[in-house]
């Protein structure tokens, strides 16, 4: 029996084995990852001992088959799996989501066979981390803008540029890097001691501390012929990989949106103003219930979009309208979560403001409200307005 927030009952259409696994990796957050985040997110580091635990759970690379050591489960239990991970915080979906739909899916889809049999089997188990290189200091909502170039040599590619924002960067093994070519926007594999490589993890963020990002830079970094992937030609091979961190994502913050309502649900229940509980007053239940409202809004949403990607029926429009209403609806509800808690609520005793602060990043990463915006707004009207 699903004991989370869950006011329409949808975990009762889950299958047994959905349900599971839901249990399974909710059990994980709980015992391995919320006792220890409060001190991470202090040090601004993610806490890579539970990596090889995220292997065993097979959180890494859901979907990929089992040939290549991945679990092969459904998108519907990969977007399960990122919303409990991330009930924990968005840093740890985050590693997740990079690792399985940015850096396993792009090898997977696109890589040679060679590729897919040394690499996914490492990354599925947690034994390399890898990370996923296409926005630029100046290019973020535009990477068809990219200055990062790989030119034709005669041993291979050599690559220049940088990518900033980088998820898992200064900790990965490898990274998927794109760089537009004399074929268009090619993707390559690049391992971490490559010569001219280099990673230097990003200072002084006040969002999304327990989580690993980087700057990467490359000076004339030699890339084999044989890293390149071959079958990703174009601007649209990484934007399908986007496609899928997104649906990650659109699972993913109702987690967050999950914690910060139970938080302040319990919170309410117990803190005594004027001789009674806060939830006793009109406008706390109104907070309260607005905040379930919109939960159980996006978990209908992400329920029916799991189900149609499943069927091969989910459009990136689709997963766009997903990402751009739970992102929003969650950053709102952390606040009011927050608000809710007062001045408890702006210390690391308490998770709404780390999760709030988290969401902050969420909602401009991986395209941003706006972005999403235009891109349903695209599909409805017929008229593209990014220019």
């Amino acid at each position: 029996m699903f004991k989370g927030v869950d006011y329409f009952n949808l975990n009762d259409l889950f299958s047994e084995e959905e349900q599971m696994i839901q249990t399974t990796v909710r059990q994980f957050v709980d015992k391995s990852y919320l006792p220890i985040v409060s001190q991470y997110h202090r040090l601004g580091k993610f806490p890579t001992e539970i990596i090889p635990e995220l292997g065993k759970l097979g959180a890494l690379g859901v979907t990929i088959p089992e040939e290549y050591g991945g679990p092969g489960l459904s998108n519907f239990i990969y977007g399960v799996t990122m919303q409990e991970l991330e009930r924990g915080d968005s840093g740890l979906r985050s590693f997740a989501s990079v690792q399985g739909s940015l850096v396993m899916y792009p090898i997977y889809t696109y890589g040679s066979e060679r590729q897919k049999k040394y690499w996914l089997p490492k990354l599925a188990a947690g034994e390399k981390i890898g990370c996923f290189g296409l926005t630029e200091p100046d290019y973020g909502s535009d990477p068809g803008g990219m200055l990062t170039k790989a030119e034709k040599v005669e041993n291979g590619w050599l690559l220049n540029g940088s990518k900033m924002w980088i998820t898992n960067g200064s900790i990965a093994d490898v990274a998927v890097i794109w760089a537009k070519t004399e074929r268009g926007v090619s993707g390559f594999i690049v391992e971490k001691d490559r010569p001219g490589f280099t990673a230097k993890a990003v200072e002084g963020k006040f969002s999304l501390r327990a989580s690993d990002t980087a700057e990467l830079s490359f000076q004339d970094c030699l890339i084999p012929d044989e890293n390149i992937l071959p079958l990703a030609k174009g601007l649209r091979a990484p934007l399908s990989c986007l496609n899928e961190a997104r649906y990650g994502i659109a699972w993913g913050v109702v987690g967050s949106a999950m914690a910060c309502y139970e938080e302040a649900l319990n919170y309410a229940k117990t803190r005594i103003q004027f001789d009674k509980p806060i939830a006793a007053f009109q406008i706390t239940q109104h907070k309260l219930v607005e905040m379930l409202t919109e939960i159980t809004k996006a978990q209908m949403m992400n329920f029916h979009l799991g189900r149609m990607k499943d069927k091969g029926k989910a459009k990136h429009y689709h997963v766009s309208m997903a990402k751009r209403n739970n992102v929003r609806v969650a950053l709102e509800i952390a606040r009011s979560a927050r608000s809710l808690l007062a001045a408890n609520g702006i210390i690391d005793e308490y998770q709404v403001i780390r999760h709030m602060l988290n969401l902050e990043s969420v909602i401009t990463y991986e395209g941003t409200h706006e972005i999403h915006t235009l891109i349903i707004g695209e599909n409805i009207t017929g008229f593209n307005a990014f220019k």
